[in-house]
C-alpha cells in the first residue's frame, strides 16, 4: 500500500477577509474531492486570509500513480480561476 501526500500553499491576495478565504477554499476543496477522489482539507494558516495550506492524500497500490494523481490535482487547482495562485507545493510518497 502507498499513501501520496501534497502539502499544497496557496496564495490568496484577492481575499478580502476570512469569510472570502473560507470560500474559495471550500469551492476548492469540494471540486478536487469530487473530480479526483482525493481526501482534502485545509490544514494550516486558518487566520491568515491572504493564505491557505492545503492537504491532499491518496491510496494506491502503485507509487508512480500516486504522485501523478497528486500532480495532476495541483495543475488543476492552478489552472483553474479560483482566486489563488498556488505559491509552493510538496509530495511524498509513504
Amino acid at each position: 500500500m502507498v499513501i501520496g501526500i501534497c502539502t499544497l500553499t496557496l496564495d490568496m491576495a484577492h481575499s478580502k477577509s476570512l469569510k472570502d478565504k473560507r470560500r474559495a477554499v471550500k469551492s476548492i476543496t469540494s471540486r478536487v474531492r469530487n473530480q479526483f477522489n482525493v481526501s482534502i482539507a485545509e490544514v494550516d494558516a486558518h487566520d491568515l486570509w491572504q493564505s491557505a495550506v492545503i492537504g491532499i492524500a491518496c491510496v494506491s497500490n502503485d507509487a508512480s500513480y500516486a504522485h501523478g494523481l497528486l500532480e495532476k490535482v495541483v495543475q488543476m487547482i492552478s489552472n483553474s480561476r479560483f482566486d489563488a495562485q498556488v505559491a509552493d507545493y510538496e509530495i511524498e510518497i509513504l
